[in-house]
């Protein structure tokens, strides 16, 4: 094969729609647009409009709530810690949130860090996270470590 022997996959390009250049291109004259009216002109933008009639998004009822001041967390899972561990980025005697960030597990932890089960656990751990869910705490204990939960700091 020569560099000019090179070409697309059939059906990889397609040649741009010229509109509005003569009736020999199959759109010409209004360009596809139809005759007259709101959609005919430029610089329109009727999504969601019915024609006057209650729109959809209008018509269903409002559901749900968002807590303003709800606590989001950064979480991690057993089996990642445990990789950082074998691969020597993490201490097993003395892991907490700052050292989980330092190593680079967690990127940041917002309102705290809080400890999923996901994942094998083989050695012995010791953590101390704001959060932790029950199987993730069993899963370290059976492992021999111990997992404890402290309270999240008060919002100054």
């Amino acid at each position: 094969m020569k560099l000019h022997e090179l070409r697309d996959n059939p059906g990889a390009t397609q040649s741009k729609k010229r509109i509005g250049r003569g009736p020999g291109s199959g759109k010409g004259k209004m360009g596809g647009r139809g005759i007259k009216g709101q959609k005919s002109r430029s610089g329109v933008a009727i999504n969601g409009y019915e024609g006057g009639q209650m729109p959809l998004y209008q018509r269903l009822p409002k559901r749900g709530f968002n807590k303003p001041n709800r606590k989001s967390y950064a979480v991690v899972n057993l089996g990642m810690i445990q990789k950082f561990v074998d691969a020597g980025k993490l201490d097993a005697s003395a892991i907490n949130e700052d050292s989980l960030v330092a190593s680079g597990l967690v990127r940041r932890k917002l309102d705290g860090v809080r400890v999923l089960a996901k994942g094998d656990v083989t050695t012995a751990l010791t953590i101390e996270t704001t959060g932790a869910s029950k199987s993730a705490v069993e899963a370290v204990e059976k492992a021999g470590g111990a997992l404890k939960v402290t309270a999240p700091a008060a919002a100054e």
